[in-house]
């Protein structure tokens, strides 16, 4: 009989067996688990719910906390904005437990939160009057009845939610039980049909494991010092790391053709850059000595004197741009020192002082305060500002305002942070070249480099900072430096 069937009519064979013998049991135990999902359906479903919601209200209530001193520290009224997203969230929270409340202890207690809450509520915005108005010492009193109380209510919320925990954990009690016959039920059928079940895996062992082992050991695994215990498993084994193998392969191969794609950018950045330097800093270096032949020999006015000051600065621009170019492809030699980034800006402003009235633009700086010290090259950092500067003009095109505005301020995921802010009236920025203003070599302008923002980004990082840009078409454009202060190289400023 078993010559007379093909191997794999044998495995369908026994599977149909197995399945067979393990069918009835299964509808047993399907039939027994249908009475514990009605169960559970009836009971844990709406208790489920009503402890989610119970855990809600108090996460809501949580979410409260802290806003009104935040407000307190820098004064910012978005602190209050979220407060009152909050107020709304736990308001919902609180009409949702209403309706879904049955017992009267439950009833009391949610009608206690709503009392406290309202009364909590009415005293929290004396405090933010109090604080709004400058009374401060008032505000801070009150402020601490308004902490007691909050306490309270989240005491409330919590004995609310032990409530739906105790109705979960009797909802549990009764499941377990059920479970427990299912479980006696279980066990017969499994004795019943392991006898059965031996036999048929002793058929399938002799007639598929058995000539699988064999042929394992015939083939790949003949030259391995010990042969596998488990051929399936090794097989899989071995299929996986193939698998894992090919993907690495293949990630290091796309790994590879980046770096050499970038290797390749870099070499022609590299040749590039060695031209421009030659064919530009030869005359440079003779129009720099000419200058200062005549500063020596030629007697100026007041104006004439100013003019060539501004001449001999923006040829020492010039140097420098190209000298940020020649080193683009290669880390900037950063010369570090104590500098405030108030004063940098005030080094733009004063070398970009008669381009800006050439570009008949506007820049008005708000600073309630010098920034604190940190360690940065302030040359680098003052071709940053400028580049940004120009920038602005060049796209304002016939005038403009560019409004400067110095912050220290505290961030959420960042800690301390020193921000310039530069924000023009221009014509913005559409949002498909957005995306790619800081990728090297993009430019929209005709004769661009598409270098300066790359630059500029790549020095604003090694000062333990980062640059960002937002824009709106018609609305002008915002260029943010932040200094992320973590306690490296920074002076502590007392006044915060």
């Amino acid at each position: 009989m078993e010559k007379q069937l093909s191997l794999r009519n044998q495995i369908y064979l026994i599977l149909s067996g197995l399945v067979l013998i393990t069918f009835m049991s299964c509808l047993v135990i399907v039939w027994h688990n249908y009475k514990i999902e009605r169960l559970l359906y009836s009971i844990i479903e709406e208790d489920l719910v009503a402890y989610q919601i119970a855990a809600n209200l108090e996460t809501a209530m949580v979410n409260q906390k802290g806003f009104v001193t935040y407000y307190f520290l820098d004064g910012d009224p978005g602190w209050l904005k979220q407060l009152g997203e909050h107020r709304q969230i736990f308001r919902e929270r609180l009409k949702d437990a209403e309706l879904l409340s049955q017992s009267r202890e439950e009833k009391e207690i949610l009608a206690a939160i709503n009392q406290q809450y309202w009364q909590y509520v009415t005293l929290k915005d004396q405090v933010i009057d109090f604080y709004k108005s400058g009374e401060r010492e008032q505000g801070l009193q009150l402020h601490k009845t308004v902490r007691n109380m909050f306490s309270t209510i989240l005491e409330e919320c919590e004995r609310y939610k032990t409530i739906n925990t105790l109705k979960m954990k009797q909802a549990s009690l009764s499941s377990y039980i059920e479970a427990r016959r299912l479980r006696i039920i279980a066990g017969v059928l499994v004795l019943s049909i392991s006898s059965l079940s031996l036999l048929l895996v002793m058929i399938l062992a002799r007639r598929i494991l058995d000539p699988l082992r064999r042929m394992m050991l015939d083939s790949n695994w003949a030259t391995s010092d010990s042969p596998p215990r488990d051929e399936v498993k090794t097989l899989d084994q071995n299929i996986k790391g193939l698998l894992h193998d090919v993907g690495q392969k293949s990630s290091k191969l796309e790994e590879s053709r980046q770096h050499l794609k970038q290797s390749e950018k870099m070499a022609l950045v590299g040749k590039l850059a060695a031209g421009m330097a030659h064919s530009i800093r030869n005359p440079l270096t003779s129009v720099k000595m000419r200058l200062f032949s005549l500063n020596r020999t030629v007697e100026f006015t007041e104006n004439q004197r100013e003019d060539f000051q501004v001449i001999t600065e923006e040829i020492q621009h010039i140097d420098t741009l190209v000298q940020n170019f020649l080193e683009f492809s290669r880390p900037p030699k950063l010369k570090f020192q104590r500098v405030s980034p108030s004063v940098v800006v005030d080094l733009a402003l004063q070398l970009l002082e008669h381009r800006l009235k050439s570009y008949n633009v506007e820049v008005t700086v708000d600073r309630h305060q010098q920034l604190p010290e940190i360690d940065g090259d302030p040359e680098q950092l003052k071709e940053v500002i400028a580049n940004l500067i120009i920038n602005a003009c060049e796209a304002m095109n016939g005038g403009g305002t560019i409004r400067i505005e110095e912050e220290d301020r505290l961030s959420d995921d960042r800690g301390r942070v020193l921000m310039l802010k530069l924000q023009d009236n221009g014509p913005g920025i559409q949002s498909t070249i957005l995306e790619k203003i800081f990728q090297p070599f993009f430019t929209t302008k005709d004769e661009g480099t598409g270098l300066g923002l790359s630059i500029a980004s790549r020095i604003i990082e090694e000062h333990n900072g980062y640059l960002e840009c937002s824009s709106e078409v018609g609305k002008g454009t915002l260029f943010t430096i932040n200094f992320v202060i973590n306690g490296d190289g920074f002076e502590k400023d007392t006044n915060c």
